[in-house]
């Protein structure tokens, strides 16, 4: 019989322990990215999985999904249960399963528009072809199509637009938030504005913006009126947020980093961006954050009033319509303008995280 060498057990045992060490350092590693999925509970599996204390990583996972998922089945079936008994003038308030009937034909609704469309253009495209090999290339025309927009397409227009609105935000808010953290002049002088207009609803901004966007348009412009019209009124609410935040970020740098900025004899435009932006960056994120989600809320609420193209016109338009199916597509409208707001917020985390020292250490 062949002996055992105690010394080789005991190389295997190290390698064992090193691949385990290696495996741990991954799913830690990992773990930051899950987190800013909203997938933190993949974590404490993995590490059940392989083997660190199944019994604590069974409480996180409990936690994390089981807790969660339990409370969404709870949801549901209060929801199927009440719904039947709440009448309405267009009969009874749909349960979980005639929304997601809804949700299935609207899905199908939008293949069978695209598919439309797609046939469209390839007509058009068909008869400009002949119309350049027969050599009358005066006649070629690109003609637009113009039929209804289907769901997803409703989706994207709203998403274009706030995002839009929040890039045009966010590019007045952060200068005029640095120069308020910079300056106790400026801070005083911008401070009230921020009182005064922060509170200010988007149904008051609408008609002015209305009315403005009106009379400066000529007609040609690089976009739709009604796409401008919500993204100014989506700018108009949602730079508070940022604004407010990244003048606390400033005024709350370190003094000592503001005094070696002195001693290296920095110029302004060094020390904004080697020390104020880099330090601030974690509130500056906060309230970009916290403005995009407030540009989502108020961006519904413009399409809504001014029967622009996007998921408030949808809902709009699916209120008035009045047919048996219509309240089911406004509650699947309200699901996915939750869903995308969630979304919305966790890119603006991802970004985040990669930009803040404080989630790279």
């Amino acid at each position: 019989m062949t002996a055992i060498d105690p010394q080789s057990l005991n190389d295997a045992a190290a390698a064992k322990e090193a691949r385990k060490a290696r495996l741990f350092t991954r799913i830690n590693k990992a773990d930051k990215w899950f987190s800013v999925l909203g997938l933190a509970w993949i974590t404490p599996v993995l590490k059940a999985a392989a083997g660190d204390n199944p019994k604590a990583q069974g409480k996180e996972i409990w936690r994390l999904l089981g807790v969660p998922v339990l409370a969404i089945v709870g949801f549901l079936l209060l929801w199927g249960t009440l719904a039947p008994k709440v009448q309405t003038s267009l009969g009874a308030v749909p349960g979980p399963v005639q929304v997601w009937g809804e949700a299935v034909n609207l899905h199908e609704d939008a293949v069978a528009k695209a598919a439309k469309k797609a046939k469209f253009e390839e007509m058009v495209a068909a008869r400009n072809e002949k119309l350049i090999a027969a050599g009358k290339e005066d006649q070629v025309k690109t003609v637009a199509y113009t039929g209804a927009p289907s769901f997803y397409e409703q989706i994207w227009t709203s998403i274009k637009t706030v995002f839009f609105g929040f890039l045009i935000g966010s590019a007045v808010a952060i200068p005029l938030g640095i120069l308020a953290g910079l300056s106790p002049y400026a801070n005083a002088a911008i401070n009230p504005l921020i009182q005064i207009f922060k509170p200010v609803s988007p149904l008051a901004w609408l008609p002015i913006v209305t009315m403005v966007v009106s009379a400066l348009s000529t007609g040609d412009g690089l976009f739709p009126k009604s796409f401008t019209i919500s993204a100014i009124t989506v700018t108009l609410c949602s730079l508070w947020p940022t604004l407010i935040n990244t003048a606390l970020g400033v005024a709350s740098i370190d003094k000592d980093l503001v005094n070696v900025s002195k001693v290296l004899k920095m110029n302004t435009w060094t020390k904004i961006t080697k020390l104020v932006l880099p330090s601030a960056l974690p509130l500056i994120f906060t309230g970009l954050r916290l403005s995009l989600g407030v540009g989502w809320m108020v961006l519904i609420a413009a399409e809504m009033l001014a029967q622009n193209p996007g998921l408030g016109k949808f809902v709009w338009d699916e209120f008035q319509n009045g047919s048996s199916s219509s309240l089911a597509k406004i509650m699947v409208a309200v699901l996915t303008i939750g869903i995308i707001g969630f979304l919305l917020d966790r890119v603006m985390y991802a970004l985040q995280s990669l930009f803040t020292f404080s989630n790279q250490r």
